[in-house]
């Protein structure tokens, strides 16, 4: 085993998430990198230290070259604001050190494919962090589909919704300003990614976004509260994403339904370990969705407790992902999604973007271009 200094830009909700999985993969993985948390950076001295002592860090500071520039910092995980993200992983890969990136990878398409462009030139681990497709139930279900056990794919659906700006009288806040913070920047990447993870690329959208409360108290609301996409994938299979800050009672409701000519498969990150397959074979009568808790015998449980359906949490899937980011390191092989998975992502919300101000079908192809 060997200690690899980690830096993480910002302490705030995800800061706090990755601080925690940091300090706990070596032990549950029992990974050849164990990390040591040598330093946290955020906005102010008093927020800085205060995250440190929190979280178990050794040092701390108030400026994110600082961290970026420290010897003692070997690699480093962006969690701070989008528009941060871009400056931080080119000082970083210009000093060749890996980077974990929170998602979206940047508030901008341009900034996007600058980032990944840094990172190729450099040559280094990257990483975009999409948790929720790495639970246990989801790649198991990534199995199944490689496997063929679906017969042919005959539909998507996937969603990502919430409610926590259902209530009109919720007062205004940061996430009700500017394009990055609002639905299609924060909630609509997930499902997206996951239906890139499940089905493959897509080639073309048809996107309505919109934004339901106006005005809340406080301020008038500049950005969308929901989006629905109807989506072309390579494949030829056609597919639905929806995703939504306003859909009262839904706390965490990153789902999806796969449909093929011998089985169909439903998830629901409420219960998310939970995978319900059904299979064309047998008796009509006794044929129907039968419900297969995690356990063991499914991808990265068995780290974690060695009971079926015992069951993982949220910060649990970050430490599967703190987990593929040293595997990462040590091996010098970027892990998926890599920052072009990140970037593919961001060119779907733009051409779905684009799609809705045009009312009109957007191929994928028509947002290329170059980082600038």
């Amino acid at each position: 085993m060997a200690e690899i200094g980690i830096g993480i830009v910002g302490g705030g909700y995800m800061g706090k998430a990755h601080s925690v999985a940091m300090s706990a993969v070596g032990a549950v993985f029992n990974t050849r990198l164990r990390p040591r948390l040598e330093m946290i950076a955020a906005t102010s001295p008093a927020s800085a230290e205060r995250y440190a002592k929190a979280y178990g860090f050794r040092r701390w500071a108030d400026d994110w070259r600082a961290l970026v520039e420290d010897q003692q910092v070997e690699a480093i995980v962006i969690a701070s604001p989008q528009d941060t993200h871009r400056q931080i992983a080119e000082a970083a890969f210009a000093l060749g050190k890996p980077v974990l990136c929170e998602k979206p990878l940047a508030d901008t398409l341009d900034d996007a494919r600058a980032m990944v462009a840094a990172a190729e030139a450099s040559g280094v681990v990257n990483m975009t962090g999409f948790n929720y497709i790495r639970t246990p139930a989801s790649q198991f279900v990534r199995q199944l589909l490689k496997d063929g056990v679906l017969g042919e794919i005959r539909w998507f659906r996937g969603e990502h919704t919430e409610d926590f700006l259902a209530d009109p009288d919720t007062p205004f806040n940061w996430r009700c300003a500017g394009r990055a913070n609002g639905n299609m920047g924060d909630l609509a990447p997930h499902p997206i990614n996951a239906a890139l993870a499940l089905m493959g690329p897509i080639t073309r959208v048809m996107g309505e976004v919109e934004t339901v409360v106006a005005n809340r108290p406080g301020g008038a609301v500049t950005n969308d509260d929901h989006a629905q996409i109807m989506c072309r994938f390579a494949s030829g299979v056609m597919g639905h994403i929806y995703s939504s800050r306003v859909s009262t009672g839904r706390k965490m409701g990153y789902a999806y339904e796969i449909t093929g000519s011998k089985g169909a498969i439903r998830f629901d990150q409420e219960d998310q370990n939970a995978v319900w397959l059904y299979l064309a074979e047998g008796p009509e009568a006794t044929r129907g969705f039968r419900k297969i808790l995690t356990g063991p015998a499914h991808p990265d449980f068995e780290p974690f407790c060695q009971g079926p359906g015992h069951g993982t949490g949220y910060q649990d899937q970050i430490i599967i992902e703190a987990k593929d980011f040293l595997t990462a390191i040590d091996t010098g092989q970027s892990v998926w999604p890599t920052f072009r998975d990140g970037l593919e992502v961001a060119e779907v919300v733009e051409a779905v973007i684009q799609s809705a101000e045009q009312s009109r079908w957007v191929d994928i192809s028509e947002v290329g271009g170059q980082p600038t």
